[in-house]
């Protein structure tokens, strides 16, 4: 489940489903991404759904079921928000952590192999 962030408008294949967000349903599209990060949506799903023919692992739902699934939302749009928001930052963060060690690990490598010489 992924979110068209880059661009305005983009093309897909046939073989995915695409869907927008009811305008009179507001859900908050950043508390959405936060929720199909996450494997609680999982669980439902997996009852529902056959794995791939290809045996990748990934699973095929129909349209129809897929659209039945449960979806456990706060009703208020702002603690949407503030959610969506509290997951974005903190996987933002995530990700600088993850270059910062990256960069140590190389640091450490440089130098290791630099100490020996």
């Amino acid at each position: 489940m992924k979110r068209l962030d880059r661009y305005k408008n983009g093309v897909l294949s046939t073989l995915y489903i695409v869907f927008g967000i009811k305008e009179n349903n507001p859900v908050d599209s950043d508390f959405l991404v936060s929720y199909y990060s996450t494997n609680l949506w999982h669980k439902g799903i997996h009852e529902i759904a056959a794995e791939g023919a290809r045996n990748h692992g990934l699973l095929n739902i129909a349209p129809a079921d897929f659209f039945e699934t449960k979806l456990m939302i706060p009703q208020d749009i702002e603690e949407q928000k503030k959610i969506g928001k509290y997951f974005e930052e903190l996987e933002r963060l995530i990700t600088l952590h993850q270059h910062k060690c990256e960069e140590l690990q190389n640091i450490k490598k440089f130098m290791l192999k630099n100490m020996f010489i």
